[in-house]
Formats: C-alpha cells, structure tokens, sequence
C-alpha cells in the first residue's frame, strides 16, 4: 500500500512527522507524493495560528472528498489539530477514519490496520505521554541536517498560546536517547543538527532538576560526523553564563541563537504572560554580542496583540531599531480559543494588525540589507545544499542562516560541489536578504 503523508506545521511537528514515517515504514508500506498514486493519506496537522488552522483544515476536507470518491481506502488525522478538535473532526468530516492525538504518534500503524480492518482507530491520550522518539525516522529534510526534538510541551503558559493544551507540559528527553538518535542521524548523512523545541533553554529541569543544555551540547559535540549544531527557540531570561561559555568556546556550536521577544512594549509583554521585560532583554543581548562578537541573533513578534496601542506599537518599532536583529520575524496576532488573550479587551482590527506588521517587516529590511552588504569581504564556512539548474552557481548557508526560515549563499564556482559539503567562501555581495560569493582559494 502507497501512503501520501502531509506534514503541516512547525520543525517540532516535522519530527513527529518522521518519526511516524519511520514506524510505517517498518511496517512495509511505502510513500508517494503522487495524490493519484496514493491508497491511505495520513495527515500531520497544526492549529497554532489561525492561518495554520485554516490550512490544516482545508488539507482534510480536500483528502475527504478523494476518500468520498473511493479513492483512498484510509484517511488518518494526527498532531495538534486532531488533539484539540477530535470531537468536530469526527462529527463534521466522517470520512476521517482515525484520529491521533499529540502523544499517540506511535500508534500510526496500529491505527492504519485497524481502519483497514475495517475497525475503528482513534488513540488520543492526555497531551502529557512521554515524548516519543522512534527506533528510525526517515528523513525528509534533505539528508545533511536534521532536528532534533529535545523536549515536549510548554509550561510557560502564555495568554495568547495554545501549546500547552495540547503538547502538555514540558517533558525532556532523556539525554541518552538523544545522544543515541543523533548519533544515527549522523550515520545517515547529517552533518549539522538543529535543536528545537517549544523552549530549548529549559532543557532537563523536569529531569535532572536542573538546566542541563550545555551538557547535552558538548556530549552532542562529541560525535564526529556532526559538523553543526544549531539551538532554536531560546527564552531570553533563560539563557545563562554557563550556556554562553559552551556557544563560545565549542566550534561545532553555530553562533546563532533564536529567542522568541514577541513585543518591545513592557505592558504588551506583561499582557502576554511573558517573564521578562525589554531592559532585561536589552542587558541579555548585549551580554551575547559583547561575549560572542559574531553571534547572530533571530526573533520573532507579534503585531496587534489585544491592547496594543499607537505608542506600544511604537516602542516595539524603537527598541527593533535600537536592537537591530540579525533576523527577525513577524506575525499577526491570531485570537485561539480557550486563551485568555482571545477574551481580553481590546481586540485590534485585521487591518491595523496587518499595517503594524507592514510597518515592522520595512523597518527590518532596512536592518537586515544593510547588514547583508556589510558582510562583504568577509570569508565563511558554508554548507553546500544544492545547485541552480543551469548554472554554476551553488546554493549553500552560512552560520548565519537556519534551514527554511533565513537567507542563503550563493557560491560562484566552476568547480564541482557536493550537497553537504562545507566549503570556505569570501563574500564578494549581497542581493537583499541573500549573499553572494567565491571559494575562497578561487579569489582573484
């Protein structure tokens, strides 16, 4: 039996996603991108954001209508939306024929012979089951980097988040099952791992009864094919001397940190149900840039959260300009049920949320272009990740740039080289967000 999966959502969801495929596939299925092609469809929603919702719900309905028809013998929903909406999936779409919650992901196959059975497959538990790794994952990112989930669940609980509810609270992996995993995604392939989860910087608190991510970054340093090691999604007030020192003095530790900032407003944040405020945040990046001078720095925030006035707006445009971000993203604020956010006064208008991202987004482009063309003459460590077709320019990243959301580099040569390989690159200029260059032996 050909299975068409979907994968929607965010890098933690992609994990889940593959770790799934690999429990398939040990079970002798095999995998199609072709809608025509494909007997059972198994889709890996999210329901974060609005958008996301939206997007994970129009992918059910359309898969519904080729179940319908008879083209698909199976239709398995999983992940957060099927955690969140079971009851209205199965009320509203029955031609859904499982649903799997947030921390039954390995009971894909079971669930998939089941409906083929003939019976029913559902498995949804409480969000809190330990995180589930899986004996082989099959990878869909390429081959040369990979995630590595490091922990489940948020016990942040900000106003505007649904996370909690349906990823449960926050469950480290144990450091032996992640040393064994990446170990074998290096044997794969991989050259740089990319740490993920919804906090990174909280890593072993429920385990070990404390912070325990430098650990886990220096024995990660000690395999040897891994090249890379990128930490995403580190909370600003969590960061400490002790994880800065590993950041600085181990070469396999991109510097590159991501820390969600959300807003550059002091009531905006405290709305939000965030434990920090922007002076702290201000002392913590400057401590980064004075202690790792090449450190890149990426962010996120959100425009039009409930009661954000003119002058909030204004205060987050400041403190964007005073910060000036490496990277940064922006999203507009997206009301979910069942957060205190959604029930706040003060809603914004669609609108003034769009025109205050607008607003951001050109703010940082100025940053981030100028920062770009300030790049030139620098030479850097780049990892090859393809070809343009046609011509001999190669498309690779530097340290600077983590897979799917920052920019790339665009390597002039004639010489031939392999995906995966790091090559050393003068930066020779920069063409918006991206940049340009030359091996560096090959400069003239």
């Amino acid at each position: 039996m050909k299975i068409l999966f979907i994968s929607l959502g965010c890098d933690k969801n992609l994990v889940d996603s593959e770790v799934m495929l690999g429990m398939l596939a040990e079970e002798g299925y095999s995998f199609t991108d072709d809608e025509e092609e494909a007997e059972a469809v198994v889709i890996n929603t999210c329901c974060f954001i609005g958008d996301a919702k939206e997007e994970s719900v129009n992918t059910i309905l359309e898969m519904a209508e080729r179940r319908k028809s008879g083209q698909l013998k199976a239709l398995i929903v999983a992940g957060c939306l099927a955690q969140r909406y079971q009851e209205e999936i199965q009320k509203e779409i029955g031609e859904v024929d499982a649903i799997i919650g947030t921390s039954a992901i390995d009971a894909v196959a079971s669930a998939l012979k089941q409906v083929l059975e003939g019976k029913a497959g559902n498995c949804i538990k409480s969000p809190d089951g330990p995180p589930l790794l899986g004996k082989k994952r099959v990878m869909t990112t390429g081959g040369y980097y990979s995630y590595l989930k490091i922990a489940e669940g948020c016990n942040k609980h900000c106003t505007y988040c649904i996370i909690p509810k349906v990823r449960g609270n926050y469950r480290s992996v144990p450091m032996e099952e992640l040393l064994e995993q990446a170990g074998a995604l290096a044997q794969q392939g991989v050259r740089e791992l990319v740490l993920v989860a919804q906090e990174t910087t909280l890593y072993g608190v429920d385990l070990y009864g404390e912070k325990r991510l430098p650990e886990l970054l220096e024995a990660l340093c000690q395999i040897e094919k891994i090249r890379w090691i990128r930490i995403l999604y580190c909370y600003p007030e969590e960061i400490d001397e002790k994880l800065i020192r590993v950041i600085r003095s181990r070469d396999k530790i991109c510097h590159y940190l991501d820390l969600p900032i959300q807003s550059g407003s002091d009531g905006i944040l405290k709305r939000m149900g965030r434990r920090t405020d922007t002076e702290q945040i201000r002392r913590m990046i400057r401590r980064l840039r004075q202690e790792i001078p090449d450190i890149c720095i990426r962010t996120t925030f959100i425009s039009g959260f409930p009661g954000e006035t003119q002058e909030d707006h204004e205060s987050t445009m400041e403190f964007i300009n005073e910060m000036e971000f490496d990277r940064l993203g922006v999203f507009t604020y997206s009301p979910e049920e069942d957060t205190p956010a959604a029930l706040m006064e003060g809603q914004i208008p669609e609108e003034i949320k769009r025109s205050r991202r607008d607003e951001i987004m050109e703010l940082q482009q100025e940053i981030a272009f100028e920062q770009a063309r300030n790049m030139q003459g620098r030479i850097l460590w780049a990892m090859v990740e393809g070809k343009l077709a046609d011509e001999e320019v190669y498309v690779a990243r530097t340290y600077k740039d983590a897979p799917g959301v920052d920019g790339y580099l665009f390597i002039d040569t004639d010489r031939t080289l392999m995906s995966g390989e790091f090559v050393r690159v003068k930066i020779t200029g920069a063409n918006d967000y991206d940049l340009t260059g030359v091996p560096e032996d090959e400069e003239s």
